[in-house]
């Protein structure tokens, strides 16, 4: 059955059929004031004067181009998960030995981020983000507020075992339940602000489909035949609780720093328990292109969770056909039902502060094709 045939099926609660991840580059405005208080010439009441104007005008073309939700852009962080980790009670921020070998097509950048000691007990000391949130839901008038978080296997997955103080977790039993707690004490705090779109982003779950990633975790002496299954429990057991009407979401990334990648390979290692386990609302997967594998694991997705295809890529500014993506949403319908299926970029435009090789104007074409490709596909 060709996609023309299909059934239309609008969606008011998310993810909607028309989305995005959440990142999105940020303005030189901003950009230049970010530099100004790093400096010292402007304070820290300056750059979030900055940060509230450069928030209002992304919240607008992002309505303006017809999108159901709206994030922040994740405007007021330097990295997509570091400004959140950082902020976990007992998590330490120590220097960086760790290189992580991105590429692209002209070749490789390494990185050396910032890395992380888990040095005493972990817990919430305080809502993260809370502020964030609380300004972003003010002005997404008519739009659904989307927060964007780092899922709870990411604290684990950038320090591995080494990062964490045996002397604080001789069993590392108590670490995961501290780690669910503190998550699931995070929600309650956003839903008392009235969040009702959480998404979690996590690079884990997608970086275990490489056999290479998989030998690194080996030789920094974790073992990845059953991380993503301890992963998987860690998140459930976050979301346990979670308050009613609170949609949680979650974004599979290989790596998207600079228009580079860090790892490739399908999702198929992953996918038995990760769709059949994992409880959250629906899945935004990376398949803008050949390293993303083919839609086949989305067999095991079951009834009632969505897949959000992300065939527009974030890392070129080239906009793709909406014929192909048309396509590929059909090829897609073959394995996962088709009122399962909506569609966004495949990543954020800006998971870091330098963002992606793009313009602002092929930004805002990219999510006008996504926003006009689901209208012309599910009405």
């Amino acid at each position: 059955m060709a996609v023309s045939e299909l059934p239309a099926s609008v969606r008011t609660t998310p993810p909607f059929r028309a989305d995005h991840v959440g990142s999105l580059l940020r303005p030189p405005e901003l950009l230049a004031a970010r530099a100004e208080q790093r400096a010292g010439r402007i304070s820290a009441e300056q750059l979030a004067a900055a940060e509230d104007a450069a928030i209002r005008d992304v919240v607008a073309m992002q309505q303006e181009v017809g999108l159901q939700s709206a994030t922040d852009g994740e405007f007021r962080r330097a990295s997509w998960h570091m400004d959140f980790i950082y902020q976990l009670g007992g998590v330490s921020k120590v220097a960086g030995d760790l290189s992580v070998q991105f590429r692209n097509e002209q070749g490789e950048i390494e990185f050396t981020p910032a890395a992380i000691a888990v040095a005493g007990k972990l817990r919430l000391e305080r809502p993260i983000f809370t502020e964030a949130f609380a300004f972003l839901k003010s002005v997404a008038r008519g739009a659904t507020p989307k927060l964007t978080i780092p899922s709870p296997s990411m604290l684990h997955f950038r320090g591995g075992a080494a990062a964490i103080d045996t002397d604080v977790y001789p069993d590392i039993a108590e670490f995961w339940d501290d780690l669910a707690d503190a998550y699931a004490a995070e929600l309650r705090a956003l839903a008392e602000l009235g969040c009702t779109y959480v998404q979690l982003d996590d690079t884990s779950l997608a970086y275990l489909n490489d056999p290479r990633q998989r030998e690194q975790l080996s030789a920094r002496g974790s073992n990845p035949e059953h991380l993503h299954e301890t992963y998987i429990r860690v998140i459930n057991r976050a979301l346990a609780g979670r308050p009613d009407g609170m949609a949680v979401t979650t974004h599979l990334c290989r790596g998207n720093f600079r228009s580079s990648w860090a790892a490739e390979g399908g999702y198929d290692y992953v996918a038995e328990a990760l769709f059949g386990q994992l409880e959250v609302d629906g899945f935004f997967l990376e398949y803008d292109d050949s390293r993303s594998g083919g839609f086949e694991p989305l067999r095991f997705v079951p009834p009632g969770k969505m897949v959000v295809l992300g065939l527009v890529t974030t890392k070129r500014g080239e906009l793709e056909s909406k014929d192909e993506l048309k396509r590929r949403i059909e090829d897609a319908a073959h394995h996962v039902p088709f009122d399962q299926l909506c569609l966004s970029p495949q990543c954020g435009f800006s998971s870091t502060v330098e963002g992606n090789l793009l313009t602002m104007d092929q930004q805002r074409a990219k999510l006008r094709l996504v926003v006009e490709t689901a209208a012309e596909v599910w009405g």
